[in-house]
């Protein structure tokens, strides 16, 4: 009996072993992917530019003019491709604990583009990678436990839909971008502005509302959400808590990101930057 127990207990060790070996290998497989397409997606985006002035704003809404100004862009010369660091927590859904993640992501401007890349701890035991990326127009997001087992890998109008106007909030980031020809900007009053994005073939638009001093309050927007299958139409809020300089940008610190359903408002989301570079 006690050579069994010794015999079992041996082939657990070797099967434990063996799992987290192949967990780590898949997780870095998955991660040099997406570490591929933030390299890919970052290349030869430096052009020669002017710096931005006034008579650059003179076209949008005051509010918009008014946020640039906060934000420090006069002067600045336009943003092409950014790179940052995210530490993050989320929760699948309203009843499940907030796990902790942390997140890399990149951009392009001329060609709207993004990669992002996260590390989700949902306990001691299991950790979770995720990808979502909006390139050429198309999006898709990719979640693997371990970095083997996929549990998400979609993509399709919906996806494309959303990781669209998540580019478009996410723009307060690199403010610069507001003056980009693929966007068209509409008053609503003194504190609220429309913006639309138009590229590959899809518009998309959402709502940003402004503090007095100018800082953005908040992006809400219409966004596929899927649940069992199915997608809905449902809003979707990105709340901007904080700020903070980054390379001589005033731009949003801190953000939570909210579904506003009927059952009630999901807060799903929440990250704060660490690192911010620029490419010019």
């Amino acid at each position: 009996m006690k050579r069994l127990l010794s015999w079992i207990v041996g082939v657990i060790v070797i099967v434990g072993v063996i799992t987290a070996g192949a967990a780590w290998v898949g997780m870095q497989a998955l991660n040099r992917m997406a570490e591929g397409e933030m390299e890919q997606l970052m290349a030869n985006t430096r052009v020669e530019s002017q710096p931005i002035t006034e008579s650059d704003l003179a076209d949008l809404p005051t509010a918009v003019q008014q946020w640039l100004r906060q934000a420090q862009v006069i002067g600045q010369y336009p943003i092409q491709a950014i790179r940052l660091t995210q530490q993050a927590s989320l929760r699948l859904s309203p009843e499940q604990p907030w796990v902790s993640a942390q997140a890399e992501q990149a951009f392009r401007v001329k060609d709207p583009a993004f990669v992002w890349k996260a590390n989700i701890k949902m306990n001691p035991l299991m950790a979770v990678v995720g990808r979502d990326k909006y390139v050429n127009g198309r999006g898709e997001m990719l979640i693997k436990i371990l970095g083997l087992l996929p549990v998400v890998d979609a993509r399709g109008p919906e996806m494309d839909q959303g990781t669209m106007l998540r580019y478009l909030a996410e723009m307060t980031w690199f403010p610069t971008a507001a003056l980009s020809s693929y966007l068209t900007w509409e008053h609503l009053d003194d504190t609220h502005a429309k913006a639309t994005m138009t590229y590959g073939g899809q518009s998309v638009s959402g709502v940003f509302a402004f503090r007095e001093n100018g800082q953005v309050q908040s992006f809400t927007a219409q966004r596929y959400k899927e649940a069992q299958g199915k997608f809905t139409l449902e809003n979707w809020i990105v709340e901007m808590v904080d700020y903070k300089e980054f390379n001589g940008l005033i731009i949003p610190h801190k953000a939570n990101v909210i579904w506003d359903l009927d059952s009630g408002p999901y807060h799903w989301f929440s990250c704060e930057l660490v690192s911010v570079d620029y490419i010019y």
